[in-house]
Protein backbone atom coordinates (compact mmCIF):
# COMPACT_ATOMS: atom_id res chain seq x y z
CA UNK A 1 0.00 0.00 0.00
CA UNK A 2 1.37 3.08 -0.97
CA UNK A 3 2.16 5.66 1.82
CA UNK A 4 -0.93 8.60 0.51
CA UNK A 5 -3.01 6.38 2.57
CA UNK A 6 -2.22 7.78 5.75
CA UNK A 7 -4.08 10.89 4.45
CA UNK A 8 -7.66 10.32 3.69
CA UNK A 9 -8.38 13.79 2.66
CA UNK A 10 -6.97 15.75 -0.64
CA UNK A 11 -6.49 19.65 -0.75
CA UNK A 12 -7.47 21.80 -3.90
CA UNK A 13 -5.53 24.47 -5.04
CA UNK A 14 -6.91 27.50 -7.22
CA UNK A 15 -5.19 28.08 -10.70
CA UNK A 16 -2.88 30.58 -8.43
CA UNK A 17 -1.81 27.88 -5.78
CA UNK A 18 -4.00 29.18 -3.13
CA UNK A 19 -6.09 26.26 -1.24
CA UNK A 20 -9.54 26.22 -1.70
CA UNK A 21 -11.49 26.20 1.89
CA UNK A 22 -13.89 23.82 2.80
CA UNK A 23 -13.21 22.02 -0.21
CA UNK A 24 -11.48 18.64 0.08
CA UNK A 25 -11.69 15.39 -2.12
CA UNK A 26 -11.31 11.94 -0.18
CA UNK A 27 -8.14 10.01 -1.77
CA UNK A 28 -9.47 7.65 -4.49
CA UNK A 29 -9.01 4.31 -3.25
CA UNK A 30 -6.62 4.00 -6.49
CA UNK A 31 -3.81 5.63 -4.64
CA UNK A 32 -4.08 2.89 -1.53
CA UNK A 33 -3.54 -0.06 -4.38
CA UNK A 34 0.39 -2.34 -4.25
CA UNK A 35 2.72 -0.72 -6.05
CA UNK A 36 4.16 -3.25 -8.41
CA UNK A 37 7.30 -1.70 -10.52
CA UNK A 38 8.12 -5.48 -11.91
CA UNK A 39 4.46 -5.67 -13.76
CA UNK A 40 4.78 -1.74 -14.48
CA UNK A 41 8.05 -2.47 -16.53
CA UNK A 42 6.76 -5.84 -18.00
CA UNK A 43 3.86 -4.36 -19.50
CA UNK A 44 5.26 -1.31 -20.48
CA UNK A 45 8.23 -3.21 -22.39
CA UNK A 46 5.10 -5.03 -24.43
CA UNK A 47 3.74 -1.93 -25.07
CA UNK A 48 6.36 -0.57 -26.23
CA UNK A 49 6.45 -3.68 -28.77
CA UNK A 50 3.12 -3.29 -29.79
CA UNK A 51 4.28 0.34 -31.46
CA UNK A 52 7.08 -1.36 -33.73
CA UNK A 53 6.64 -0.84 -37.49
CA UNK A 54 7.60 -3.90 -39.64
CA UNK A 55 10.82 -3.34 -41.43
CA UNK A 56 12.97 -6.08 -43.88
CA UNK A 57 15.20 -5.75 -46.53
CA UNK A 58 14.48 -6.65 -50.22
CA UNK A 59 14.60 -10.06 -51.17
CA UNK A 60 16.34 -9.13 -54.22
CA UNK A 61 18.99 -7.15 -52.03
CA UNK A 62 22.50 -8.89 -52.28
CA UNK A 63 20.86 -11.18 -55.75
CA UNK A 64 21.33 -8.51 -58.35
CA UNK A 65 23.90 -10.23 -60.35
CA UNK A 66 24.83 -13.26 -62.40
CA UNK A 67 27.67 -15.45 -60.04
CA UNK A 68 28.18 -18.89 -60.81
CA UNK A 69 30.97 -20.93 -58.75
CA UNK A 70 34.09 -22.20 -60.40
CA UNK A 71 33.64 -25.22 -58.90
CA UNK A 72 36.99 -27.04 -57.43
CA UNK A 73 40.67 -27.72 -58.62
CA UNK A 74 40.94 -23.61 -59.30
CA UNK A 75 42.36 -22.98 -55.86
CA UNK A 76 40.05 -20.50 -54.48
CA UNK A 77 37.30 -20.56 -52.92
CA UNK A 78 33.83 -22.19 -53.74
CA UNK A 79 31.71 -19.38 -53.75
CA UNK A 80 29.91 -18.06 -56.48
CA UNK A 81 31.30 -15.15 -58.52
CA UNK A 82 30.48 -12.72 -60.84
CA UNK A 83 30.67 -13.67 -64.67
CA UNK A 84 32.96 -11.71 -67.55
CA UNK A 85 35.94 -10.37 -67.94
CA UNK A 86 37.69 -6.38 -68.39
CA UNK A 87 36.61 -4.89 -65.07
CA UNK A 88 37.85 -5.75 -61.57
CA UNK A 89 34.00 -6.97 -60.63
CA UNK A 90 34.34 -10.01 -62.66
CA UNK A 91 35.74 -13.12 -60.95
CA UNK A 92 34.70 -11.65 -57.07
CA UNK A 93 32.88 -13.16 -55.22
CA UNK A 94 29.15 -12.57 -54.86
CA UNK A 95 25.87 -13.48 -53.20
CA UNK A 96 27.17 -14.63 -49.83
CA UNK A 97 27.04 -13.02 -46.26
CA UNK A 98 30.96 -12.62 -46.72
CA UNK A 99 31.40 -10.89 -49.82
CA UNK A 100 31.00 -7.41 -50.41
CA UNK A 101 27.41 -6.62 -52.18
CA UNK A 102 26.28 -9.91 -51.10
CA UNK A 103 23.05 -10.14 -49.28
CA UNK A 104 23.14 -10.34 -45.36
CA UNK A 105 22.70 -13.71 -43.04
CA UNK A 106 19.06 -14.43 -42.76
CA UNK A 107 17.53 -11.45 -44.42
CA UNK A 108 15.10 -9.55 -42.58
CA UNK A 109 11.36 -10.68 -43.18
CA UNK A 110 7.92 -8.26 -42.34
CA UNK A 111 6.05 -11.48 -41.13
CA UNK A 112 8.44 -11.56 -37.33
CA UNK A 113 6.15 -10.93 -34.43
CA UNK A 114 6.01 -8.26 -33.84
CA UNK A 115 3.11 -7.53 -31.30
CA UNK A 116 2.94 -9.17 -27.86
CA UNK A 117 -0.85 -9.57 -26.51
CA UNK A 118 -1.42 -8.35 -23.02
CA UNK A 119 -3.59 -9.68 -20.85
CA UNK A 120 -6.44 -7.01 -20.04
CA UNK A 121 -6.27 -7.80 -15.78
CA UNK A 122 -2.45 -7.32 -16.01
CA UNK A 123 -2.27 -4.09 -18.44
CA UNK A 124 -4.85 -2.26 -15.76
CA UNK A 125 -3.08 -3.49 -13.11
CA UNK A 126 0.22 -1.72 -14.24
CA UNK A 127 -1.08 1.20 -14.84
CA UNK A 128 -3.57 1.20 -11.24
CA UNK A 129 0.34 0.60 -9.79
CA UNK A 130 1.75 3.81 -11.97
CA UNK A 131 -1.35 6.00 -10.62
CA UNK A 132 -0.67 4.69 -6.88
CA UNK A 133 2.80 5.21 -7.06
CA UNK A 134 2.39 9.21 -8.64
CA UNK A 135 1.35 9.95 -5.12
CA UNK A 136 4.23 8.64 -3.05
CA UNK A 137 6.84 11.71 -3.18
CA UNK A 138 9.57 9.46 -2.31
CA UNK A 139 9.12 7.29 -5.73
CA UNK A 140 8.22 10.93 -7.68
CA UNK A 141 11.66 12.32 -6.75
CA UNK A 142 13.66 8.57 -7.23
CA UNK A 143 12.91 9.62 -10.82
CA UNK A 144 14.05 12.64 -11.33
CA UNK A 145 11.48 15.56 -10.76
CA UNK A 146 11.95 18.80 -8.85
CA UNK A 147 9.19 18.60 -6.25
CA UNK A 148 10.81 20.75 -3.59
CA UNK A 149 8.22 23.93 -3.67
CA UNK A 150 5.43 22.14 -4.78
CA UNK A 151 2.45 21.80 -1.86
CA UNK A 152 1.60 18.30 -2.00
CA UNK A 153 1.16 14.82 -3.95
CA UNK A 154 -0.96 14.35 -5.59
CA UNK A 155 -1.43 17.77 -6.94
CA UNK A 156 -5.31 18.19 -7.56
CA UNK A 157 -5.69 21.94 -9.04
CA UNK A 158 -9.75 23.45 -9.79
CA UNK A 159 -11.27 22.98 -12.56
CA UNK A 160 -10.36 26.44 -14.45
CA UNK A 161 -7.51 24.81 -15.40
CA UNK A 162 -8.91 23.05 -17.73
CA UNK A 163 -10.61 26.29 -19.87
CA UNK A 164 -6.98 27.56 -20.24
CA UNK A 165 -6.38 28.72 -24.11
CA UNK A 166 -3.26 30.33 -24.18
CA UNK A 167 -0.05 28.79 -23.22
CA UNK A 168 0.93 31.91 -21.08
CA UNK A 169 -1.39 30.82 -18.73
CA UNK A 170 -0.27 27.45 -18.51
CA UNK A 171 2.70 28.99 -18.37
CA UNK A 172 1.77 31.07 -15.63
CA UNK A 173 0.13 28.11 -13.84
CA UNK A 174 3.05 26.33 -13.63
CA UNK A 175 5.09 28.68 -11.97
CA UNK A 176 2.45 29.67 -9.29
CA UNK A 177 2.06 26.00 -8.84
CA UNK A 178 5.91 25.89 -8.01
CA UNK A 179 5.94 22.81 -11.11
CA UNK A 180 7.90 25.38 -13.05
CA UNK A 181 11.11 24.09 -11.58
CA UNK A 182 10.42 20.69 -13.51
CA UNK A 183 10.16 22.03 -16.68
CA UNK A 184 13.16 24.47 -16.29
CA UNK A 185 14.95 20.82 -15.81
CA UNK A 186 13.77 19.84 -19.16
CA UNK A 187 15.30 22.69 -20.69
CA UNK A 188 18.43 22.25 -19.36
CA UNK A 189 18.39 18.44 -20.33
CA UNK A 190 17.94 18.96 -24.44
CA UNK A 191 20.45 17.66 -25.78
CA UNK A 192 21.57 16.34 -29.53
CA UNK A 193 20.17 12.66 -30.23
CA UNK A 194 24.01 10.15 -30.42
CA UNK A 195 23.06 8.14 -33.72
CA UNK A 196 21.19 7.37 -36.79
CA UNK A 197 17.89 9.16 -35.24
CA UNK A 198 20.02 12.95 -36.05
CA UNK A 199 19.44 11.83 -39.71
CA UNK A 200 15.61 10.35 -38.85
CA UNK A 201 13.80 13.54 -37.45
CA UNK A 202 14.64 13.16 -34.38
CA UNK A 203 17.36 15.23 -33.58
CA UNK A 204 16.91 16.58 -30.02
CA UNK A 205 15.87 14.68 -26.97
CA UNK A 206 15.22 15.62 -23.68
CA UNK A 207 13.68 14.50 -20.36
CA UNK A 208 9.42 14.26 -19.23
CA UNK A 209 8.21 16.92 -17.08
CA UNK A 210 5.05 16.73 -15.61
CA UNK A 211 1.89 15.29 -16.56
CA UNK A 212 -1.29 17.44 -16.68
CA UNK A 213 -4.57 14.92 -16.22
CA UNK A 214 -7.72 16.30 -17.10
CA UNK A 215 -11.92 15.27 -17.72
CA UNK A 216 -12.75 17.53 -19.90
CA UNK A 217 -10.73 19.51 -22.51
CA UNK A 218 -11.80 23.19 -23.46
CA UNK A 219 -8.63 24.16 -24.69
CA UNK A 220 -6.41 22.83 -22.25
CA UNK A 221 -4.75 20.62 -24.80
CA UNK A 222 -3.50 23.56 -27.06
CA UNK A 223 -2.37 25.63 -24.33
CA UNK A 224 0.13 23.23 -22.69
CA UNK A 225 0.99 21.46 -26.07
CA UNK A 226 3.75 23.86 -26.57
CA UNK A 227 5.70 23.64 -23.34
CA UNK A 228 8.80 21.18 -23.45
CA UNK A 229 8.20 18.19 -21.50
CA UNK A 230 4.50 18.57 -20.30
CA UNK A 231 2.19 15.82 -21.32
CA UNK A 232 -1.53 16.23 -21.07
CA UNK A 233 -3.91 13.25 -20.93
CA UNK A 234 -7.81 12.15 -20.40
CA UNK A 235 -8.80 10.36 -17.72
CA UNK A 236 -10.73 8.27 -19.23
CA UNK A 237 -7.85 7.03 -22.06
CA UNK A 238 -4.94 7.00 -19.35
CA UNK A 239 -1.85 5.37 -21.20
CA UNK A 240 0.38 3.37 -19.25
CA UNK A 241 3.53 4.95 -21.42
CA UNK A 242 2.59 8.13 -20.40
CA UNK A 243 1.94 7.61 -16.62
CA UNK A 244 5.14 5.60 -16.42
CA UNK A 245 7.60 6.48 -19.31
CA UNK A 246 10.57 3.90 -19.65
CA UNK A 247 8.30 1.59 -17.13
CA UNK A 248 9.55 3.31 -14.49
CA UNK A 249 6.76 4.29 -11.55
CA UNK A 250 6.56 8.05 -9.94
CA UNK A 251 5.56 10.05 -13.17
CA UNK A 252 4.46 14.09 -11.68
CA UNK A 253 1.04 14.80 -12.64
CA UNK A 254 -1.16 17.32 -12.08
CA UNK A 255 -4.76 16.42 -11.91
CA UNK A 256 -7.64 18.53 -12.23
CA UNK A 257 -10.66 18.47 -9.48
CA UNK A 258 -13.32 16.75 -11.76
CA UNK A 259 -10.58 14.11 -13.31
CA UNK A 260 -9.56 13.50 -9.64
CA UNK A 261 -13.29 12.89 -8.84
CA UNK A 262 -13.94 10.24 -11.26
CA UNK A 263 -11.23 8.02 -10.32
CA UNK A 264 -13.27 5.45 -7.76
CA UNK A 265 -15.98 5.55 -10.68
CA UNK A 266 -13.67 4.47 -12.87
CA UNK A 267 -11.23 1.58 -10.86
CA UNK A 268 -13.94 0.90 -8.32
CA UNK A 269 -13.15 0.32 -4.70
CA UNK A 270 -12.51 -2.19 -3.04
CA UNK A 271 -16.17 -2.71 -1.85
CA UNK A 272 -17.30 -1.96 -5.50
CA UNK A 273 -17.34 -2.63 -8.57
CA UNK A 274 -15.84 -0.02 -11.37
CA UNK A 275 -18.75 1.45 -13.16
CA UNK A 276 -16.72 1.78 -16.38
CA UNK A 277 -14.40 -1.17 -16.44
CA UNK A 278 -16.22 -4.25 -17.12
CA UNK A 279 -16.40 -7.05 -13.75
CA UNK A 280 -12.72 -5.09 -12.75
CA UNK A 281 -12.15 -5.11 -9.45
CA UNK A 282 -8.99 -2.89 -7.80
CA UNK A 283 -5.98 -5.54 -6.78
CA UNK A 284 -6.14 -5.05 -3.09
CA UNK A 285 -3.03 -5.79 -1.39
CA UNK A 286 -1.97 -8.81 1.19
CA UNK A 287 0.06 -6.40 3.19
CA UNK A 288 -1.15 -2.87 4.49
CA UNK A 289 2.55 -2.21 5.48
CA UNK A 290 5.38 -3.42 3.59
CA UNK A 291 7.76 -2.67 5.51
CA UNK A 292 9.34 -5.61 6.75
CA UNK A 293 11.62 -4.30 8.93
CA UNK A 294 9.62 -2.30 11.25
CA UNK A 295 7.07 -5.06 10.92
CA UNK A 296 9.64 -7.71 12.63
CA UNK A 297 10.92 -5.11 15.06
CA UNK A 298 7.41 -4.60 16.73
CA UNK A 299 6.83 -5.59 20.04
CA UNK A 300 3.50 -7.49 19.16
CA UNK A 301 5.46 -9.92 16.99
CA UNK A 302 8.89 -10.11 19.13
CA UNK A 303 6.56 -10.97 21.82
CA UNK A 304 5.33 -14.28 20.22
CA UNK A 305 8.92 -15.11 18.78
CA UNK A 306 11.12 -17.93 20.71
CA UNK A 307 14.55 -16.53 21.59
CA UNK A 308 17.21 -16.57 19.32
CA UNK A 309 19.39 -19.59 19.38
CA UNK A 310 22.88 -18.99 20.32
CA UNK A 311 24.65 -22.60 19.85
CA UNK A 312 26.85 -23.00 17.30
CA UNK A 313 26.98 -25.74 15.04
CA UNK A 314 30.49 -25.97 12.98
CA UNK A 315 30.95 -27.70 10.65
CA UNK A 316 34.00 -30.07 11.16
CA UNK A 317 35.31 -31.03 7.62
CA UNK A 318 36.37 -34.88 7.04
CA UNK A 319 39.69 -35.34 5.46
CA UNK A 320 41.52 -37.93 4.46
CA UNK A 321 44.61 -37.65 6.52
CA UNK A 322 46.05 -40.39 3.98
CA UNK A 323 46.17 -37.83 0.92
CA UNK A 324 45.51 -34.52 2.91
CA UNK A 325 48.70 -33.78 4.25
CA UNK A 326 47.79 -31.01 6.96
CA UNK A 327 44.95 -33.13 8.51
CA UNK A 328 47.66 -35.45 9.19
CA UNK A 329 49.76 -32.88 10.89
CA UNK A 330 46.60 -31.82 12.73
CA UNK A 331 46.65 -35.42 13.48
CA UNK A 332 49.51 -36.20 14.38
CA UNK A 333 52.35 -32.96 14.61
CA UNK A 334 55.21 -36.04 14.99
CA UNK A 335 53.82 -36.68 11.03
CA UNK A 336 55.77 -33.70 10.21
CA UNK A 337 59.52 -34.60 11.53
CA UNK A 338 58.94 -38.12 10.47
CA UNK A 339 58.19 -37.03 6.68
CA UNK A 340 61.41 -34.89 6.85
CA UNK A 341 63.45 -37.47 8.04
CA UNK A 342 62.30 -40.25 5.49
CA UNK A 343 62.61 -37.29 3.05
CA UNK A 344 66.63 -36.50 3.92
CA UNK A 345 66.89 -40.14 4.39
CA UNK A 346 66.02 -40.80 0.58
CA UNK A 347 67.58 -37.94 -0.49
CA UNK A 348 70.80 -39.62 1.26
CA UNK A 349 70.73 -42.43 -0.57
CA UNK A 350 70.31 -40.89 -4.13
CA UNK A 351 73.48 -39.17 -4.09
CA UNK A 352 75.15 -41.81 -2.45
CA UNK A 353 74.00 -43.88 -5.07
CA UNK A 354 75.38 -41.30 -7.82
CA UNK A 355 79.05 -41.10 -5.73
CA UNK A 356 79.03 -44.65 -5.91
CA UNK A 357 78.23 -44.83 -9.76
CA UNK A 358 80.55 -42.68 -10.63
CA UNK A 359 83.71 -43.97 -8.37
CA UNK A 360 82.98 -47.72 -10.15
CA UNK A 361 83.85 -45.92 -13.42
CA UNK A 362 86.97 -43.98 -12.13
CA UNK A 363 85.36 -40.86 -12.46
CA UNK A 364 86.27 -38.43 -9.66
CA UNK A 365 83.77 -35.86 -8.59
CA UNK A 366 84.27 -32.32 -7.86
CA UNK A 367 84.15 -31.86 -3.91
CA UNK A 368 82.30 -28.45 -5.20
CA UNK A 369 79.53 -30.98 -6.63
CA UNK A 370 75.43 -31.18 -4.97
CA UNK A 371 75.65 -34.29 -4.18
CA UNK A 372 79.05 -33.72 -1.72
CA UNK A 373 77.77 -30.59 -0.56
CA UNK A 374 74.37 -32.68 0.47
CA UNK A 375 76.59 -35.42 2.42
CA UNK A 376 78.31 -32.51 3.92
CA UNK A 377 75.34 -30.69 5.03
CA UNK A 378 73.75 -33.86 6.21
CA UNK A 379 76.91 -35.10 8.33
CA UNK A 380 76.65 -31.71 10.15
CA UNK A 381 72.77 -31.94 10.78
CA UNK A 382 73.31 -35.14 12.28
CA UNK A 383 76.32 -33.76 14.68
CA UNK A 384 74.54 -30.78 15.39
CA UNK A 385 70.88 -33.22 16.05
CA UNK A 386 73.46 -35.21 18.25
CA UNK A 387 74.56 -32.60 20.92
CA UNK A 388 71.54 -31.11 20.88
CA UNK A 389 70.46 -34.39 22.11
CA UNK A 390 72.78 -35.54 24.27
CA UNK A 391 72.68 -31.83 26.36
CA UNK A 392 68.74 -32.05 26.47
CA UNK A 393 69.46 -35.74 28.32
CA UNK A 394 72.39 -34.14 30.47
CA UNK A 395 69.50 -31.26 31.37
CA UNK A 396 67.30 -33.72 32.31
CA UNK A 397 69.39 -36.03 34.18
CA UNK A 398 70.36 -32.95 36.17
CA UNK A 399 66.69 -32.19 36.78
CA UNK A 400 66.16 -35.86 37.78
CA UNK A 401 69.28 -35.68 40.37
CA UNK A 402 68.24 -32.49 41.84
CA UNK A 403 64.32 -33.89 42.48
CA UNK A 404 65.87 -36.92 44.34
CA UNK A 405 68.43 -34.86 46.55
CA UNK A 406 65.53 -32.83 47.55
CA UNK A 407 62.95 -35.87 47.99
CA UNK A 408 66.18 -37.16 49.99
CA UNK A 409 66.16 -34.14 52.41
CA UNK A 410 63.02 -34.03 52.69
CA UNK A 411 62.58 -37.77 53.88
CA UNK A 412 65.16 -36.92 56.25
CA UNK A 413 63.51 -34.36 57.67
CA UNK A 414 60.78 -35.84 58.14
CA UNK A 415 62.37 -38.78 59.24
CA UNK A 416 64.43 -37.03 61.98
CA UNK A 417 60.78 -35.11 63.33
CA UNK A 418 59.43 -38.29 63.77
CA UNK A 419 62.20 -40.00 65.56
CA UNK A 420 62.45 -37.16 67.89
CA UNK A 421 58.80 -37.28 68.58
CA UNK A 422 59.57 -40.74 69.84
CA UNK A 423 62.98 -39.86 71.89
CA UNK A 424 65.02 -41.46 69.75
CA UNK A 425 68.61 -39.96 68.04
CA UNK A 426 68.37 -38.54 64.95
CA UNK A 427 69.86 -40.03 61.81
CA UNK A 428 73.58 -39.04 61.06
CA UNK A 429 75.05 -39.15 57.40
CA UNK A 430 73.35 -40.60 54.47
CA UNK A 431 70.78 -43.62 55.09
Amino acid sequence: MSLTASRPLVSIYSDKNEALKDKNLALPYVFKAPIRPDVVSEVSQLMRRNKRQAYAVSEAAGHQTSAESWGTGRAVARIPRVRGGGTHRSGQGAFGNMCRGGRMFAPTKTWRRWHRKINVNLKRYALVSAIAASGVPALVQSRGHVIDGISELPLVVSDEVQKFQKTKQAVAFLRRSKVWADVQKVYKSQRMRAGRGKMRNRRRVQRRGPLVIYAKDEGLRKAFRNIPGVDTMSVNRMNLLKMAPGGHVGRLCVWTESAFAQLNDIYGTWKNKSTVKKDYNLPNPLMANTDLARLLKSDEIRKVLNPAKKTVHRHVRRLNPLTNTQQLIKLNPYAQVTKRRAQLASKKRKYERIIASFKARGIELPKKNTAFKFLEQDKKRVEKATKTKEARMAKVKALKDEKLKKRVAKHKVQENARRARKGLAPLKGKK
